[in-house]
C-alpha cells in the first residue's frame, strides 16, 4: 500500500465538503477518481498534494516514498526554460549532473571523488538521463508543443503549462503520481501517448477526471458522493455495472427507510390518541414511552440526507420494473436540454465547402470539401494548430485567415449555436444571473427574472449561484454556462468544440442523449472516444493525421 487516506470532516464556511472519505492507494495501481460537478474532486486533489492542510483526518504515505502532483500555479520558477522545468522533477538528475559536470575540473587525484564521479557516470547512464533532453524534447512535441524547450516556461500559456505538468509527472519518476484533468488541453495523439504512458507506469497513479478514454484503463474508480466515497474495482466499464446494482440496493434501504418514516408519523399520531384516551395510569406511561421513542427514532431517521442515485441510461434499461420504478421515483436531478425534435427535415444543404484551402502565410489545408444537411453529423478530425478553429471562425464570418483557393457558403438564414471551451471575456466579470440576461438582451432574445430562474434550475444552479462572477465559477459551472449559450437562440446548427470537457459523467451523458435526438446539423470536435462512437456523421480530415 502507497497511501492511506482519511478525511473525517472538510467543509467551506457553514457547508460540509466532506464527511467520510475513506480509501487506500496500492502499489502500481491506477484509480480514477470521479464525482458530480462540486463534490470536491479538486479539493480532495489539494489535500493529497498537501497544499490544503485545512481538514480532519489524516493522509499517510509509505515511508520514504515519492510523492508528485501537477500544480495549478507556477509563481516560482524564474527564468527556466521548459526543459529546466521538467529535469527538475527528475529524481538524482540535478544531483548526478553537478557530479558530472563539476568533478573533472576539481577532482584531481582524490580517490573518493574519482569514485564518486565514476558511480555518477554509470548510475546517469542506468537511469538513462543520457536520452532523457531528446527524449523529452519528442514528447513535448507530439503534445502539441514543439519548440519550446528551450523557451522561459512563465512564456507558456495555462493550457501548455498544463500539458507541460502531464510530461514532468511522466518523467517523475515517482512512487505516486496525482494528475488532475490531464487530457482536457490535449489532442487525440497526444492522449493517446499519455494513456500508453499510464498502462505501463511503474508507479501509482491517481488521476482525477471525466475522460472516459482514461478510465477505461483504470484499475479502480474512487467515486465522491454525498460527502463519502465509494470504491469499484475495474474500469469505467465494470464501474457501470456495478454502479447500477450497488444504487438499486442503496435506493432499496432508502424506501424502506421513508416508508419506515410514514410508518413512525402514523404511529405517534396512534400512540398519542392512545394516551389520551387511556384512565390508568401505568397505560399512559406506556403510550407515551412509546411515542417518546418513535418521535426519536423519527427525529433521527429524518436527519439523514437523500442519497444521489444515478445510473446510466444503458443500465436503466437492463433493470427489473420494481427497480426502474424506483430510480424514475428516486434519481438525482440532472441538467435538462431541451432542443427541437421535429422530424419533418427539409435536409437542404447549411455548410457548403469545394476545394477550400485557408491559412495565413502558407496553407494549413487544402482540397476540403463539405456538403452539411439538416440531420446530419459532421466531426472535425485533426492535430491541435491543424486548421480547425481557423475552418470554423470562416464559417462563421469571424476568422482573418486568407482563402488560398476554393469556395465556402454557410445558409444566411439559420441561427447557429456554438459551444467554446472559452467563455468569452464579456461575460468574465459579471454574475452568472447578469450574465445570462447580458447574452440574451445582446441577441435581441427576451428574457425575464422568472425565465433566468428557470434556466439555472434546468442547469442544475442554486439561487445563490447566481450572484456568482463567472470567471469564479468552477470549470463544471462554466461548461454548462457554456451550454446555456450555446442554445439560447433555439439553433438549427451546433458547432461543438470539446463539449465534454469539465463536464460530469450523468451530464455528458444527457448531452449525448439530447444531440442523439437533435433534428438540425452538428458540427463538432471531440478528442472522447466515447463521444464519437455515438454519432454515425461523415470525419473530414482536416491536415496531417
Amino acid at each position: 500500500m502507497i497511501a492511506n487516506i482519511t478525511i473525517s470532516e472538510k467543509s467551506f464556511g457553514p457547508k460540509s465538503l466532506m464527511s467520510n472519505v475513506r480509501f487506500t492507494i496500492n502499489d502500481a495501481e491506477k484509480i480514477g477518481v470521479i464525482g458530480r460537478n462540486g463534490v470536491g474532486k479538486s479539493t480532495l486533489f489539494g489535500v493529497l498534494a498537501g497544499t490544503d492542510k485545512d481538514f480532519t483526518g489524516e493522509i499517510v504515505f509509505k515511508p520514504g516514498s515519492v510523492v508528485v502532483a501537477t500544480k495549478q500555479e507556477h509563481h516560482d520558477v524564474g527564468e527556466q526554460t521548459v526543459l529546466q522545468y521538467v529535469l527538475e522533477g527528475l529524481p538524482e538528475y540535478a544531483d548526478l549532473s553537478h557530479v558530472i559536470e563539476t568533478y573533472p575540473m576539481t577532482m584531481g587525484d582524490d580517490l573518493n571523488k574519482i569514485n564518486q564521479y565514476s558511480e555518477a557516470i554509470q548510475r546517469f547512464d542506468d537511469k538513462g538521463f543520457y536520452q532523457i533532453e531528446e527524449q523529452i524534447e519528442r514528447e513535448l512535441d507530439n503534445f502539441q508543443l514543439p519548440d519550446v524547450a528551450h523557451r522561459p516556461f512563465r512564456t507558456l500559456s495555462g493550457g501548455q503549462k498544463r500539458l507541460v505538468e502531464v510530461v514532468k509527472i511522466m518523467h517523475s519518476q515517482a512512487q505516486l503520481a496525482l494528475i488532475d484533468e490531464p487530457t482536457n488541453h490535449m489532442d487525440y495523439i497526444a492522449k493517446q501517448q499519455f494513456i500508453d504512458w499510464l498502462k505501463q507506469a511503474r508507479e501509482s497513479v491517481l488521476v482525477i477526471t471525466h475522460d472516459r478514454d482514461v478510465l477505461r484503463e483504470v484499475d479502480r474508480i474512487i467515486e465522491l458522493k454525498d460527502g463519502g466515497s465509494a470504491s469499484f474495482k475495474g474500469n469505467y466499464d465494470a464501474y457501470l455495472k456495478q454502479n447500477a446494482v450497488t444504487t438499486g440496493t442503496q435506493m432499496n434501504d432508502f424506501e424502506m427507510v421513508e416508508k419506515r418514516i410514514k410508518n413512525l408519523k402514523a404511529k405517534v399520531i396512534e400512540y398519542q390518541r392512545f394516551k389520551e384516551k387511556s384512565r390508568n395510569p401505568s397505560t399512559i406511561q406506556r403510550f407515551k414511552r412509546l411515542e417518546e421513542n418513535s418521535r426519536k427514532e423519527l427525529a433521527e431517521l429524518e436527519t439523514r440526507q437523500k442519497p444521489t442515485f444515478w445510473i446510466d441510461k444503458e443500465s436503466v434499461s437492463n433493470l427489473n420494473y420494481k427497480t426502474a420504478g424506483q430510480y424514475e421515483k428516486f434519481k438525482a436531478k440532472n441538467v435538462r436540454i431541451n432542443l427541437k425534435n421535429d422530424e419533418s427535415r427539409s435536409k437542404h444543404v447549411l455548410v457548403s465547402a469545394r476545394n477550400l484551402s485557408l491559412g495565413y502565410d502558407t496553407p494549413l489545408f487544402t482540397g476540403l470539401n463539405i456538403d452539411l444537411r439538416e440531420g446530419e453529423a459532421m466531426e472535425f478530425r485533426g492535430r491541435n494548430g491543424a486548421g480547425k478553429t481557423t475552418l470554423i471562425k470562416e464559417i462563421l464570418g469571424t476568422g482573418s485567415a486568407t482563402r488560398f483557393d476554393g469556395e465556402l457558403t454557410l445558409d444566411k438564414q439559420i441561427r447557429v449555436g456554438i459551444y467554446e471551451q472559452e467563455v468569452s471575456p464579456t461575460y468574465f466579470n459579471l454574475p452568472l444571473e447578469a450574465a445570462i440576461e447580458e447574452m440574451y438582451l445582446s441577441r435581441g432574445l427576451s428574457i425575464s427574472t422568472t425565465k433566468i430562474r428557470s434556466i439555472m434550475s434546468d442547469y442544475l444552479f442554486n439561487e445563490g449561484d447566481g450572484k456568482i462572477p463567472i470567471k469564479n465559477l468552477s470549470g463544471g459551472q462554466k461548461a454548462r454556462f457554456q451550454l446555456i449559450t450555446m442554445l439560447a437562440n433555439d439553433p438549427q446548427l451546433l458547432i461543438l468544440d470539446e463539449p465534454t470537457n469539465h463536464l460530469d459523467l450523468p451530464s455528458i451523458e444527457e448531452l449525448e442523449t439530447a444531440l442523439g435526438k437533435y433534428s438540425g446539423a452538428i458540427i463538432y470536435v471531440s478528442h472522447d472516444g466515447y463521444f464519437r462512437d455515438k454519432f454515425d456523421g461523415e470525419v473530414l480530415k482536416i491536415g496531417a493525421q
